[in-house]
């Protein structure tokens, strides 16, 4: 099946990928082989990942993940999913603009 993944990377930056072959990807990724990302950056962990129905589903939601700040990011892994909402860019812009809310 079609997973999304985020892996930590040696320096503790997060890499977004999706793959149809978990496992053998994570092995990769340790490997050195494909993204130039994770390969200065080994070793990897597995740290979220979601089982999708269709390939492109995974991709989608990668490329919607890889738009996100750290700490939403950081909340998805945590599974505080009832406070992604609040971590998007446009929240966090509205309360600054009211004077209400601080950068993370």
């Amino acid at each position: 099946m079609p997973h999304v993944y985020i892996l930590r990377c040696s320096d503790g930056s997060f890499y977004v990928g999706s793959t149809r072959h978990l496992e053998r990807r994570v092995f990769e990724h340790n490997e050195g082989v494909g993204a130039a990302y994770t390969r200065r950056r080994r070793p990897v962990e597995l740290v979220w990942s979601a089982e999708c129905e269709r390939i492109d589903e995974a991709f989608a939601m990668e490329k919607r993940i890889q738009g996100w700040s750290r700490a939403k990011r950081q909340a998805l892994i945590d599974d505080r999913t009832d406070e992604l909402g609040m971590l998007s860019s446009r929240s966090w812009a509205a309360l600054r603009a009211r004077g209400r809310g601080s950068t993370p």
